[in-house]
């Protein structure tokens, strides 16, 4: 691994980051931030750690459904009573 310097070229690279980790990057950009993170340590953490995020955003499953008692609690509690389900 080469010795890296910090320059401006980091923050105009990172900029570029969302296109790059959706696959919308320019060839040219690409390549040039790919070069970039093998030499920046601190730039590849970043790359790494935005593509974990999405991939356990993506990985969520939907929230869980409130218990009837609770929704009814919790709407009695924000007086929407007359959006309390009916059975």
């Amino acid at each position: 691994m080469k010795d890296h310097t910090h320059s401006g070229n980091c923050s105009q690279l990172l900029h570029e980051m969302s296109d790059y980790i959706d696959g919308q990057l320019q060839v040219e950009l690409c390549a040039e931030l790919e070069r970039h993170i093998q030499t920046c340590e601190n730039c590849r953490v970043v790359v790494n750690t935005l593509r974990k995020t999405i991939e356990l955003y993506e990985q969520v499953t939907p929230p869980a459904e409130l218990p009837d008692a609770v929704r009814e609690r919790l709407f009695t509690r924000l007086q929407l009573v007359d959006f309390i389900k009916k059975e």
